[in-house]
């Protein structure tokens, strides 16, 4: 599946899926835990009170945690269905429609980038994140969560693309021609793109598609999970500064 072929499925599929996102995401209480890890994991490696630009933003559930935080926020995201939500959901904020390899902003416009779950869609990674250190002020942060590569996760795209074909509409489910990282494959590409102190670690055992009594008793071992038995866990988290 070529690039142009792939972001267009993308697009299509999260402009179907918009009002469902929420209701994924936030409304049900475990995907309102599974996101609120997420989200918890990525804002402590990025400092509070700065412009953030929160790349693939969705509907802005992010943008709002880290608006409650002091500070400012703008979102970018190639969907326009999601847009149309962020702006309707979070006023306070600036939302545009725009690809996350080609960012519409000015050099050093933001003290700290943000990125949750859109970073395995992207064709061109490093693009991505030379243009997020073009953007970032000298001294700012930049911390993403994407999709790790796995014992548990290898066998997602199939499931995925099983789902397609029955015409499942849910959330992520798709073929997009996703990439699935390992830490040491984000830590060079975060490298490449010139950032130093870069970090990564595992995260995410408790997945809000395991059903309870499961995701309960995966909700209890996630800490020692990710501390103990990393390779178990569902995402990666990577961070780096602009020195």
């Amino acid at each position: 599946m070529n690039n142009k072929k792939s972001a267009n499925r993308v697009i299509a599929h999260y402009n179907d899926v918009a009002d469902q996102y929420d209701q994924r995401y936030d409304h049900r209480e475990r995907g309102r835990i599974y996101y609120d890890h997420i989200c918890q994991q990525v804002r402590q490696e990025l400092p509070d009170g700065e412009d953030l630009l929160d790349i693939g933003c969705g509907t802005g559930l992010f943008a709002s945690r880290y608006y409650d935080s002091g500070g400012s926020v703008t979102g970018i995201d190639i969907s326009s269905g999601m847009v149309e939500r962020a702006v309707q959901n979070h006023p306070y904020a600036v939302f545009v429609i725009g690809n996350a390899e080609l960012l519409p902003f000015a050099d050093e416009s933001f003290g700290a980038v943000a990125s949750l779950l859109a970073f395995s869609y992207l064709q061109n990674p490093v693009m991505m994140l030379k243009d997020v250190y073009r953007i970032l002020k000298p001294g700012g942060s930049v911390a993403l969560c994407t999709l790790g590569k796995s014992l548990l996760t290898s066998g997602v795209p199939t499931v995925y693309r099983v789902g397609e074909h029955f015409n499942l509409k849910r959330v992520g489910v798709g073929a997009f021609n996703e990439r699935y990282y390992t830490e040491e494959e984000l830590s060079s590409l975060f490298s490449m793109a010139g950032f130093e102190r870069v970090k990564t670690k595992k995260c995410s055992f408790a997945h809000l598609n395991l059903m309870n009594p499961i995701f309960s008793v995966a909700r209890m071992v996630e800490p020692f999970i990710e501390q103990r038995i990393p390779q178990l866990a569902y995402n990666i988290v990577a961070s780096g500064k602009k020195l």
